[in-house]
């Protein structure tokens, strides 16, 4: 996000920190490295590298990982706590124990506050300063903290969301209450064992053990005998009745010792339950269960009854239920790898927004850290979905290999001290290095941070399952899931769900939490980014866990989002504030303010970005988005963005595309959020245009789908990440067949496309082939012709007929041809090629343009530009290559010959450039890329004119044996491997213009 955190004041979201763009640094002599598949971290700090606080004031009760990102996170960090706010509660510890409070609700024009005003400190009387508080255990939603005098006194106490009570248990002493003012006694006297008090107007229940006694009934310390046990307990009534006393007394002496939450999605319902259960333990007579407060997503989600007590929160309201447990349910309304290609685009504009992209000569430009890597990262996997849609291979090999490389080298630790992943096993966490925003220091934002590595993993695995097989980087791409949210209480090496709160139902961004206002959370939208990336990196990976997990977080977590972020309903936010959202969210406050800018719209737009196919749940409710964006338009004085206006018109798309498409055009020399791209905005408005908006009302028997409706119709959309086409069943009763490996949609009104002959049904690469059939669309816009995975050649193109040209590069076989209209798959039919399918044997490819590897030479010479490598060195390792490939090729491998090539460069006047190439070999066609050869870089020269890069600068490395090609493909990559400009490959040369730059392949 441009500027979004350069101007931080503090540091609970992400620490003052200037984005950190080491240099590489030396390896470290004892570095330890894990290897994970084809990937390793290092458990051994990085050189210069900056590591979480050693000390961590736990007790030896507490093992494995520790819990960080958490709403009492700063009871492990500090030697007491900052405020902490398990609702209704807020709490802090301190030298004489814990401070309690009712938190004191008020709003002002920018901010809404729930704040700590302390009622009372809980201690005892052992010692009245206590040398620290200690975390001695804790589960999904409580935390128990133990203060130790070293003299044999203690006093453990325990707190957690949801629970009006708080519980203590002492040895070498009493309890002592000591009040901020001296507290009114309505119920009990000094010989009975329960007190009902009022302070600062707020009420609580003291419930000492049967048979103890008060002292200092009249002042402002109270002290509980506890009659030779050792328990005691505080409650926070809604009023001070003696019924409600009554009814609290109840559950008194019921000690909450665990809390849990377990989910499960219903695929055929597409529901996601949550059970919420508390195990207790009767410290008198034989009680179960105890009073459970609820937040407004809770509440609103839940068929249990309520009780009749209620709480005021910075939430909102929270309600009572009792008992030991209680379940929401939430309706999950799918994501999408990306939308359809349904819109009234043109596609040569779209194609030449996506040619810039490619053409970049770097599309990191310059970041390293993990979170504006990670940025870039999210940035390339939306285009490679959108350059599929629109056939450029050229780009979509671009933005594959930049992706697969980039992940690839960053998932790798051996033998350097940066780019790499650390694990600290004394906190039990993964740290990416170079890293940012305290993400090292205070293990803040890895959600935020992670999360886009995750969704970018997802899209190469989409393409590229490979290299996502946990022998190659998908385990550390799994390793990154579970630092963030681990789902395996077993694994110890890493906290439950590190980043989610279960029971708020949201993600917290500080690590420490050491903020008088608690811990807080700012974008929620990269939060949900994070648990998107899981859903479809579980999906690609048939890793139903993980698909499942993901689905629990960004249900409930778009759920919360809903409530007190955007108030959608508008029942939670208080008077007196004077906006319809809130950009961040902390433990005692709500505000309208971000960590780095007052800008209206960038304070609106940090709830937004990154916008994906899975942001949908943003236009859930229009009327509220019309809203959001009408008092945007108020407070900055104009809808004529200046700041993210892509984000803004996106935004705008889902419930208005028309009118977000206006301004679009009416700013075309915008300047793109830093995540963005004009292609995938151009792509997303016009495609949400065609769209219409989000219609919740209707769900789906598959994750991975989305429906829309515009005006009276419909559109269904289905992303099958599997093997073999499936039939989605959607639950007003329509059903879908979904290709393997497609996106498809229909908008239910009997007009899909249908191909009902080929003529001819059989010939030769190059055969000029017509299709009849109905439904095809009066023009081809964005819709495409497949002879299997390749994209046809269109040469005419109506409603009821398709005439193009079997496509170069296929071998001799059958092919199943679909043709894709607006995002509609037809039927397919069969297509046999029966020779010169572009696979037959051949030993020279020509270099040629628009990223292809051809037997046949170019009609003309043309130049590529291969991006500067930066001033960095990238010696061996692709780095923002530029990609040619040929497919389909079929030849018997001479052992006699080796892999060759000529290609012609030109540095002009530049010095100091290196090009360095790799020759790929994939045998089989699978994907897999079975021989690797990469050559030692070729250092240019400032003379005029062309010089000849060969296979005489030897090879570097080479990996993999050779095969006979039955179907297969070659790729070579080529980049500058050194120097700070970039160069100039010819490419596309006829024989007439001479100096072609060509490959030769050892085969017959």
């Amino acid at each position: 996000m441009s500027n979004r955190k350069t101007k931080l004041v503090s540091a609970c979201l992400s620490t003052v920190l200037l984005i950190s763009l080491f240099a590489s640094m030396p390896d470290h002599a004892a570095a330890a490295t894990v290897n994970v598949g084809a990937g390793s971290y290092t458990t051994t700090l990085p050189a210069g590298a900056i590591a979480p606080q050693g000390t961590i004031y736990k007790t030896a009760n507490v093992t494995g990982a520790m819990p960080t990102n958490d709403w009492w996170s700063s009871a492990a960090w500090d030697q007491y706590s900052d405020v902490m706010f398990p609702h209704p509660f807020g709490i802090v510890a301190g030298a004489s124990g814990l401070g309690v409070s009712y938190p004191v609700q008020s709003a002002s024009a920018d901010a809404m506050f729930g704040a700590y005003s302390n009622d009372f400190t809980l201690g005892s009387t052992a010692t009245s300063n206590f040398p620290d508080t200690r975390v001695d255990g804790f589960s999904d939603w409580t935390v128990s903290m133990l203060w130790n005098n070293g003299a044999g006194g203690t006093m453990r106490v325990t707190s957690g969301h949801g629970l009006p009570f708080i519980y203590s248990t002492y040895v070498g002493g009493t309890p002592k209450l000591t009040f901020s003012s001296v507290p009114t006694i309505w119920s009990g006297s000094a010989s009975t064992s329960v007190l009902g008090v009022t302070v600062n107007g707020h009420h609580y229940a003291l419930f000492g053990p049967t048979g103890s006694t008060w002292t200092g009934i009249g002042s402002t310390t109270l002290t509980n005998s506890l009659a030779g046990k050792n328990y005691f307990s505080v409650a926070l009534l809604p009023d001070n009745t003696a019924a409600t006393l009554a009814a609290y007394k109840t559950y008194g002496y019921s000690f909450v010792t665990n809390t849990q939450s377990s989910f499960a999605y219903d695929a055929s319902a597409s529901k996601v339950n949550t059970t919420y259960t508390v195990t207790t333990q009767a410290m008198e007579g034989s009680q179960t269960g105890t009073i459970l407060a609820l937040y407004p997503a809770q509440w609103k989600n839940t068929s249990q009854p309520f009780a009749a007590y209620t709480y005021d929160s910075v939430r909102g309201l929270m309600k009572t239920v009792t008992g030991s447990s209680f379940t929401t349910s939430l309706t999950y309304n799918g994501i999408l790898p990306a939308l359809p290609a349904v819109g009234g685009y043109q596609a040569a504009t779209l194609t030449s927004l996506v040619d810039a992209v490619k053409n970049e000569p770097n599309h990191t430009v310059g970041a390293t850290d993990t979170y504006w890597l990670g940025k870039y990262l999210g940035r390339i996997a939306n285009l490679l979905p959108i350059s599929q849609q629109v056939g450029n291979t050229a780009a979509s090999s671009n933005f594959e290999s930049y992706l697969e490389n980039t992940l690839s080298a960053n998932f790798v630790a051996s033998g350097k001290s940066n780019n790499l992943f650390y694990y600290d096993a004394n906190w039990g966490t993964l740290i990416g290095y170079p890293a940012s925003y305290g993400s090292d220091s205070s293990l803040n934002d890895h959600h935020f941070h992670y999360g886009y590595w995750i969704r970018a993993a997802a899209e190469v695995a989409r393409n590229n399952p490979t290299w996502a097989s946990q022998a190659n980087f998908g385990g550390m791409v799994n390793l990154l899931i579970k630092d963030i949210a681990n789902w395996d209480r077993t694994d110890t090496r890493f906290p439950y769900l590190r980043n989610f709160d279960p029971y708020e139902g949201h993600s917290w961004a500080s690590g420490d939490a050491k903020f008088a206002d608690g811990n807080n959370n700012e974008s929620s939208s990269e939060g949900i980014n994070a648990w998107a990336g899981l859903i479809l990196w579980g999906q690609a990976t048939g890793n139903t866990t993980i698909r499942d997990l993901g689905i629990y977080l960004y249900t409930t977590e778009t759920n919360a989002v809903n409530e007190y972020w955007f108030n959608i309903n508008n029942t939670n936010f208080k008077a007196g504030y004077n906006h319809n959202y809130a950009s961040m969210i902390w433990g005692g406050k709500s505000v309208y303010a971000t960590w780095f800018t007052d800008d209206p719209q960038k304070i609106r737009g940090i709830n937004i970005l990154p916008v994906t196919a899975a942001s949908a749940y943003l236009g859930n409710n229009p009327t509220y988005s019309s809203a959001f964006i009408n008092q945007l338009k108020t407070e900055f004085g104009s809808d004529h963005w200046t700041s993210w206006p892509d984000i803004l018109w996106e935004y705008q798309s889902l419930y208005d595309a028309p009118g977000a498409i206006s301004l679009y055009n009416a700013n075309p020399n915008y300047t793109p959020e830093d995540g963005e791209s004009k292609a995938h905005t151009y792509s997303f408005l016009y495609n949400m245009a065609a769209l219409g908006q989000v219609d919740t009302t209707v769900t789906a028997n598959i994750p991975t789908y989305g429906v829309f409706k515009k005006g009276t119709v419909r559109t269904y959309v289905a992303y099958n990440a599997g093997t073999s086409a499936v039939t989605v069943t959607f639950s007003d009763g329509k059903t879908m067949s979904v290709p393997a490996g497609e996106i498809a949609s229909s908008n239910g009104t009997g007009t899909n496309p249908t191909i009902t002959s080929l003529s001819p049904a059989s010939g030769t690469v190059g055969t000029s082939v017509t299709l009849s059939g109905v439904n095809f669309g009066a023009a081809q816009g964005a819709s495409t012709l497949k002879f299997g995975t390749t994209t046809a050649a269109v040469t005419s193109w109506s409603s009821t007929s398709i005439t193009a040209t079997v496509p170069s590069g296929l071998a001799v076989g059958s092919y199943n041809v679909v043709a894709t209209v607006n995002g509609t798959a037809s039927n397919s039919q069969t297509f046999t090629v029966t020779s010169g399918g572009g696979g037959g044997a051949t030993s020279k490819l020509y270099v040629n343009t628009g990223g292809v590897l051809s037997g046949a030479a170019g009609t003309g010479a043309t130049t590529n530009t291969i991006a500067s490598a930066g001033g960095t060195n990238h010696d061996g390792t692709p780095t923002n290559a530029t990609t040619y490939l040929i497919a389909g090729l079929n030849g018997t491998y001479d052992a006699t010959k080796a892999t060759g090539f000529n290609l012609f460069v030109d540095a002009g006047a530049n010095v100091g450039d290196g090009l360095q190439v790799q020759v790929q070999y994939d045998f089989t066609g699978d994907g897999t890329w079975d021989r690797t050869e990469t050559y030692n870089y070729f250092a240019t020269n400032p003379v005029v004119d062309w010089e000849n890069y060969t296979q005489g600068q030897g090879l570097k490395s080479a990996a993999g044996s050779f095969a006979n090609l039955v179907n297969g493909k070659v790729r070579i990559n080529v980049w500058n491997a050194i120097g700070s400009t970039a160069t100039t490959l010819r490419t596309n040369a006829s024989s007439a213009n001479g100096q072609q730059s060509v490959v030769t392949i050892p085969f017959n």
